[in-house]
């Protein structure tokens, strides 16, 4: 892996989608550019929910994140990652904890101190990129799916 490369994090916008799908593919949920489309304008212009994404010095997106406020009864709102992803070129170069600090931000601007996320227990170096970062495991879970309709 190289050094440090150029990046600069900006928020999402539509003429991103055909570059958020592709990495939407390397993070293992296959999508095409309509996909996307469809999702990010859904959540665009919300308040409650955010993509950012990496561009290198030539204005390719190299990397996204994509953040949501979540009410819970239980504990409150807090933020958590939807999604993270980093081409798999480039990665080791820092665009990630790029990333990860333009969502801790983006919570704190929002009035949150919590962010949370979920990573497949099978993404070993995803879990030591985020311990690296100061996050702790909290939780062990099991996520159901019943297809409806």
């Amino acid at each position: 892996m190289g050094g440090s490369i150029t990046t600069t994090v900006r928020e999402m916008t539509l003429a991103d989608a055909d570059r958020v799908a592709v990495l939407a593919g390397e993070l293992g949920y296959p999508s095409t550019r309509a996909q996307i489309e469809a999702r990010f304008r859904e959540i665009e212009g919300s308040y409650d929910s955010k993509v950012i994404v990496a561009v290198d010095d030539e204005g390719q997106v190299v990397g996204w994140v994509h953040l949501f406020c979540l009410p819970l009864i239980v504990s409150g709102t807090y933020v958590e990652v939807g999604g993270l992803v980093v081409d798999s070129r480039v990665r080791g170069r820092g665009i990630g904890r790029s990333l990860m600090a333009a969502a801790e931000a983006w919570t704190l601007q929002r009035g949150f101190k919590q962010l949370m996320l979920r990573s497949n227990t099978i993404r070993t170096e995803a879990h030591q990129f985020y311990k690296d970062l100061g996050y702790t495991i909290v939780k062990s879970q099991h996520k159901f799916q019943k297809l409806l309709g």
